[in-house]
């Protein structure tokens, strides 16, 4: 069963959008699905300032504002590992989405987008911020640590493959089971993965 925002505490979200009806619509849409806007910003030097200020969950970047783009705004906010990070921008151009995810974005959306785009990039913005932070906690080095997410990545596929998982939960699968049996999640991944190349993805960690 999925986590209502009752269960996990309201999210709080910080809105940059140059645009003021794009920013109240997103505020709007926001607080109906029960997190909170705790600022918002119309460019991307505020909106950094405001993300040290305030330490929200989340940051919601449009990628054109002035005196600071969304990309870059999103460089400072995800490299000081603020909050995740979710671009907005009015294209689709596939260097654009590379540009945003090497600037540190965990999620983008497409402009024009609606509520039911919305909320799954939010969840996943914080799913995914939340895997990168309990990887680093686990991994000193950041070779280590991008080898590790590797292995992650394909034991969740596996076990999503297996039991039809969200990728959610098949990372906290992984984490609540290499807790469980006192493994690193690299351990329990490489035994997940084991298995499934054996042809057995039975419980792979127990």
């Amino acid at each position: 069963m999925a986590e209502t925002q009752t269960d996990v505490g309201r999210r709080r979200v910080l809105i940059a959008e140059d645009e003021a009806l794009i920013r109240l619509d997103l505020a709007e849409m926001l607080a109906e699905e029960g997190y909170e806007v705790v600022g918002e910003a119309g460019d991307g030097e505020t909106a950094v300032r405001l993300a040290e200020e305030l330490k929200p969950d989340l940051v919601i970047l449009d990628i054109k504002m002035p005196i600071m783009d969304g990309l870059a705004a999103a460089e400072r906010i995800a490299g000081t590992r603020i909050a995740p990070v979710i671009i907005l921008t009015a294209f689709s151009q596939r260097d654009l989405v590379e540009r945003a995810r090497a600037a540190g974005a965990m999620a983008y959306l497409v402009k024009p987008f609606q509520k039911s785009d919305l909320v799954p990039a939010v969840e996943i913005a914080l799913s995914r911020y939340s895997e990168i932070a309990a990887l680093e906690a686990e991994v000193a080095g950041l070779t280590d640590r991008l080898e590790v997410r590797k292995i992650v990545e394909r034991a969740k596929g596996a076990l999503m493959t297996a039991y039809g998982m969200t990728e959610p939960q098949a990372f906290k699968w992984i984490q609540r089971t290499a807790m469980d049996h006192r493994m690193t999640m690299k351990e329990v991944s490489e035994r997940i993965l084991a298995e499934t190349a054996g042809g057995e993805v039975g419980q792979p960690a127990s």
